[in-house]
């Protein structure tokens, strides 16, 4: 498996809201980042399910290096 595109230097903050999935990119190449608009298609990388179980800002890796996907472990730095 090839490594991710780094498609951030920093995380990104997104507010979700209770209930809702949202599906993070893992690949990088997504033009909607932090989240999957299919760009993986055709590699091994799929998107990585995140269901907010209450409505708050989250921070979603950008740099695509962390061990807690999707959401930023610091390994940006």
């Amino acid at each position: 498996m090839s490594d991710p595109k780094r498609a951030s230097d920093t995380p990104i903050a997104v507010e979700v809201e209770t209930g809702k999935s949202y599906f993070w990119c893992s690949c990088g190449e997504s033009k909607s980042q932090p989240f999957c608009d299919g760009s993986h298609k055709g590699t091994d990388f799929t998107p990585v399910k995140y269901q907010a179980t209450e409505s708050k800002k989250v921070y979603f890796c950008g740099c695509k290096s962390t061990a807690s996907q999707p959401l930023c472990d610091g390994s940006h730095k």
